[in-house]
């Protein structure tokens, strides 16, 4: 199957997710706008296709800073077909401790108005041009809440619907949109995970089936697809069966805990983040 999509805006491509479907787009011959924190990561992804590839280091939650990406991208390259909203960030949160309200804040920033910031500039010229994808990466977690994992679980839900709304808005332009929901992927987002994980999936897996769903028009992905099937089954039981078999397990850890990922742009005293 020919790939149809040759310009793409992808965030969060620092990640290991955003680093595999970086490499999968490049390799497929598009055009790829890499947004996210990480410039070395970034430029090294871009010396793979230097003439194809632009670097951009913004906020995903600034829509200032995201429209001057969008302009910059449209001006080199014209208007894109393809936008990956990928950037996230994950963490343990505890709703007793008041530093965590900070946390959920920046989660919900990055999560999920990231996402919405991703696709505005770009698309009212992609409904003009009549085609184009757009793929917004929730979670297994915003299937169903967590026991201390209520922030994540709430931006991932909320990212959920407002792609549902989004798709249904869009029904008849010529653009569709596309849900990803990944379970358990090997990046640094679960590298600190003190609980079972089962279904993991490689970053590059998960990439390929990815991009080959939205190809074929999928709007629901999940990743990988078992895990889905699994999480299905579990919510069949009874809501107390299902929060004690939760309760069991070992919480995600929250900033400042051993084994935290870095959630960039939080108040210094929370900030963990090198990038």
């Amino acid at each position: 199957m020919t790939f149809p999509f040759r310009n793409a805006v992808l965030t969060g491509a620092c990640g290991g997710l955003g680093q595999a479907l970086a490499r999968a787009l490049i390799a497929r011959g598009a055009a790829i706008a890499l947004v996210g924190l990480n410039r070395p990561v970034l430029d090294e992804l871009a010396t793979l296709a230097p003439e194809r590839c632009s670097v951009y280091t913004p906020d995903v939650a600034d829509a200032i800073a995201m429209l001057a990406c969008a302009k910059d991208w449209t001006q080199r390259h014209g208007v894109p077909d393809l936008l990956i909203a990928n950037a996230g960030v994950a963490g343990g949160f505890d709703t007793a401790q008041a530093d965590d309200l900070v946390v959920m804040r920046r989660m919900l920033e990055i999560n999920l108005l990231g996402v919405a910031t991703t696709f505005q500039p770009h698309l009212a010229a992609m409904r003009t041009s009549g085609r184009g994808a757009l793929v917004g990466v929730a979670s297994i977690a915003g299937w169903r809440g967590m026991p201390g994992n209520g922030a994540y679980c709430a931006s991932k839900g909320g990212l959920i619907r407002y792609l549902e709304s989004l798709r249904a808005e869009l029904r008849g332009t010529g653009l569709s949109v596309h849900t990803v929901s990944p379970g358990y992927l090997r990046t640094t987002l679960t590298a600190g995970n003190r609980f079972a994980m089962p279904g993991l999936m490689e970053p590059d897996d998960a990439a390929h089936t990815l991009l080959a769903g939205v190809a074929r028009g999928c709007t629901h992905i999940v990743l990988p697809r078992r895990i889905g099937w699994l999480s299905r089954a579990l919510s069949l039981l009874p809501a107390a069966w299902h929060d004690h078999l939760l309760l069991k397990q070992p919480r995600k850890p929250r900033v400042g805990e051993a084994g935290a990922t870095a959630i960039p742009g939080l108040p210094a005293q929370h900030d963990t983040s090198s990038s």
